[in-house]
């Protein structure tokens, strides 16, 4: 894309003439001119740079993301399956639904292929997908395998009567055995990529926890953690804006103990609905992954030391 900047846009941004120039949203512009797909004059620019009359202002967007996702044969711990739904045990590094980067190797892709119907259910890109895990948390997670389903299982969560314990290996000395954070969450008021509990315009959310075990000589303690809302990052967010990060998070617990572990110490364990067409009260339960129990021997074996 090659535009020649008019006195409509001298003196504006790179980021707003951009955005009049190519008719797109400046968050968009931005996006480009961050990857480095913009340039003025032939010289790569910042988006702050003032852009002058008769400047050529060149993009390179990449490739549009593809509209639907495609099936692929990767495996699933299947933990459960009927002709509604399908109960997985998500391994840790797994993306749940393809987005800008993961158009490929998603649990979605999973899905499509392993539920040949399942496409256009809850919509192109995550088909089935009632909720979500993020990519470095592993365990049980539901998937809808029709509409009717879909729409049931989607309304047990927004009514909060889905049971989730997950456990949390934290840094930091818990103050009490039990405890709740009841703090907003919204978009970090600096870095768009994160959550904060430091936002004018956040959401209602709360987190309860308990002290299933404590290793002082490592510095962490092993939680049971019950968010009662289901805002993104909650867990991590709630955790470290108490003083308790969760280990080996890249985002929200950087520094640190780390145990071995090259993600997120964060397991949904249990989850618990009503199924969709019985009715019947079910509960699921994911054990603790390979990586998640080394790092718990650890631990254990440091208390051991003398």
């Amino acid at each position: 894309m090659r535009f020649v900047a008019g006195e409509a846009e001298a003196g504006r941004r790179l980021d707003a003439a951009l955005a009049q120039l190519a008719g797109v949203a400046r968050s968009q512009a931005a996006r480009w001119i961050e990857e480095g797909r913009v340039r003025v004059d032939g010289a790569p620019a910042r988006a702050s740079l003032r852009v002058a009359a008769g400047s050529v202002v060149e993009a390179s967007p990449r490739a549009p993301e593809p509209l639907a996702a495609v099936a692929e044969e990767i495996p699933l711990a299947i933990l459960y399956e009927d002709a509604d739904l399908v109960v997985i045990d998500k391994p840790a590094g797994l993306v749940v639904h393809p987005a800008p980067g993961h158009a490929r190797g998603t649990l979605v892709n999973a899905l499509l292929h392993h539920c040949r119907d399942l496409a256009g259910i809850g919509g192109v890109l995550r088909p089935g997908i009632v909720h979500r895990l993020d990519r470095g948390t592993s365990g049980v997670l539901v998937a809808a395998k029709n509409d009717a389903a879909h729409a049931a299982l989607a309304a047990q969560f927004k009514q909060h009567s889905i049971e989730r314990v997950y456990l949390a290996l934290v840094r930091g000395t818990p103050g009490a055995e039990a405890g709740r954070v009841e703090r907003a969450i919204g978009r970090h008021p600096r870095d768009r990529k994160r959550m904060s509990v430091r936002t004018r315009a956040g959401r209602a959310a709360a987190t309860d926890w308990r002290v299933v075990r404590r290793y002082p000589r490592s510095g962490v303690a092993l939680l049971e953690v019950r968010p009662a809302t289901g805002r993104t990052h909650q867990i991590r967010v709630h955790l470290a804006s108490s003083g308790l990060p969760i280990v080996a998070d890249p985002v929200y617990g950087r520094g640190g103990e780390r145990l071995g572990l090259e993600r997120p110490a964060l397991h949904a364990a249990v989850l618990g609905f009503s199924h969709p067409t019985t009715g019947e009260r079910m509960r699921f339960e994911a054990p603790l992954p390979a990586d998640f129990r080394a790092a718990l021997d650890a631990a254990a074996r440091r208390e051991r030391a003398t």
